[in-house]
């Protein structure tokens, strides 16, 4: 065992009461589960990346973090089919980098899940606002309402959930293709350009840099599939295609609405809305129509996927955190239906809280500033985790790998790089939001070392592929 930590060894009832739904997904569901996971991405939260460095800055931060996602789902395809845990980023890096790494990797994930729904939901209000449903002058009832309703669908069980979440998917999707559609006519490459003095960069360097925040909204959360590992049909096969579909279909759609909903609206027009495709059909076509309306409407579902999938994340990350004893454990307990019900409930209610509360203080960027307190985790997972795939390369090199990432720790370093590089991005864009983060993960860190070290669990999954790594190492010296 680890000389800084001490474990517990528990009883079979306590895992008894700890169990998820196994066989539930094949890769097509996973696959699903990542577009899910980052549609909303489309439909908002992107622009945000026009007021930062204008359409060439953002391009190019877009190039960068799809280079960066692409380099770590291959990374992470390798590790979830080697180590098939619901902990995922946390499993990996605490089998790479002990307790402590893999502890805060956790935490990092476990901010950007709770913080993100949070942000998607804000989104979700502006476009019901935006239609002028129920007549409402706030939006914290719509928020409510997601969170009651999603949360609960999620607590009657994930193959449902998984089934539905594929669904409203493929709804989103819909819309997304029928939007690129109907820009087609209205592109003008003279349009992309009408920021600032109508160069590439508008804003320098600099200004592609802190674009890079808002790039990851392309992409954020595709890392999350692996957190179904428990819950897979054949996780060593269906974890590498599941997440490495998702993949190439977040590249496609995040190319073509970089360039036709600013193309054919203007980058100046969608660079701070809360509904950014809507207003660029409007924008477009010179006013409201039907088009316009659909994608108003059907979109919705592009942010409710997201929203409803990146609540299934951080149930799962929360649940396998809490199952070993870095949280309280009561918060990994499950019901009759295998659903971690209070890792759902939770950081739902803490997420309802923060959405509107930020609303009220912040109408206009209180969802930007969200967004950013969760890219500040993702980035540092992202390092963390590149890092875990680069020592486990080196240091287990004959660890069984079902799947083996191309060009190997070439191929992680290079996202290892650019997750750094998103990491300084956000204390460029948002110190505040970066501040956050880091006093987040500084007060779990505190109670880790002061407390939840002395108490981990040693039955669970992710200890137990450690403690096998350990035997394994004595025995070949």
């Amino acid at each position: 065992m680890a000389k800084h930590v001490e474990y517990e060894n528990v009883g079979s009832e306590y895992l008894e009461h700890r169990q998820l739904k196994r066989g539930a997904a094949g890769w097509v569901l996973l696959a699903g589960l990542g577009v899910s996971y980052v549609i909303s991405g489309d439909f908002a939260g992107w622009n945000f990346g026009l007021a930062q460095g204008g359409w060439g800055g953002l391009l190019v931060a877009t190039i960068l973090m799809g280079a960066m996602y692409t380099c770590m789902v291959f990374g992470l395809a390798e590790l979830a089919a080697a180590l098939p845990v619901a902990g995922a980023g946390y499993g990996f890096a605490r089998r790479a980098l002990g307790p402590l790494g893999g502890f805060a990797t956790g935490i990092a994930i476990l901010v950007e899940y709770a913080i993100a729904p949070a942000a998607i939901v804000v989104f979700i209000g502006d476009y019901v606002q935006a239609l002028g449903l129920f007549g409402l002058t706030s939006s914290w009832p719509v928020y409510l309402v997601c969170y009651v309703l999603f949360v609960g669908v999620h607590l009657y069980g994930v193959g449902e959930a998984l089934r539905l979440m594929f669904v409203i998917t493929g709804v989103a999707v819909v819309a997304l293709v029928a939007f690129i559609v109907g820009m087609i006519p209205k592109f003008d490459s003279a349009k992309l350009f009408d920021i600032g003095d109508g160069s590439f960069l508008p804003m320098g360097v600099t200004g592609a840099l802190g674009a890079l925040v808002y790039a990851i909204w392309f992409f954020l959360a595709v890392e999350g599939v692996p957190l179904a590992a428990e819950e897979a049909r054949d996780p060593k096969k269906d974890m590498p295609r599941g997440i490495i579909g998702a993949m190439l279909a977040l590249l496609v759609f995040a190319a073509l609405i970089l360039v036709f909903a600013p193309g054919g609206a203007g980058a100046k027009a969608l660079m701070s809305s809360g509904n950014p495709l809507p207003e660029a059909v409007r924008a477009a076509y010179g006013g409201d129509n039907f088009l316009a309306q659909l994608v108003n409407y059907v979109g919705l579902a592009g942010l409710v996927a997201s929203f409803f999938s990146i609540i299934y994340a951080y149930s799962r990350q929360l649940f396998a955190l809490s199952r070993a004893g870095y949280l309280p454990r009561w918060l990994s307990k499950t019901g009759k239906r295998k659903t971690p019900y209070l890792a759902l409930i939770v950081p739902g209610t803490i997420g309802f809280a923060l959405a509107s509360i930020m609303k009220s203080v912040d109408p206009l960027t209180g969802g930007a500033r969200l967004i950013n307190i969760a890219v500040f985790g993702a980035a540092l997972s992202y390092v963390l985790m590149m890092v875990s795939h680069i020592v486990l390369r080196v240091r287990e090199p004959e660890m069984q790998r079902p799947y083996r990432t191309p060009g190997g720790v070439v191929t992680t370093g290079v996202a290892l790089v650019l997750a750094v590089a998103a990491v300084i991005a956000t204390f460029f864009v948002d110190k505040i939001a970066a501040g956050v983060t880091a006093a987040i993960v500084i007060v779990a860190l505190a109670y880790f070392w002061f407390y939840s070290r002395h108490h981990l669990v040693a039955n669970a999954p992710e200890e137990e592929f450690a403690a096998i790594a350990r035997a394994e190492a004595e025995l070949d010296d």
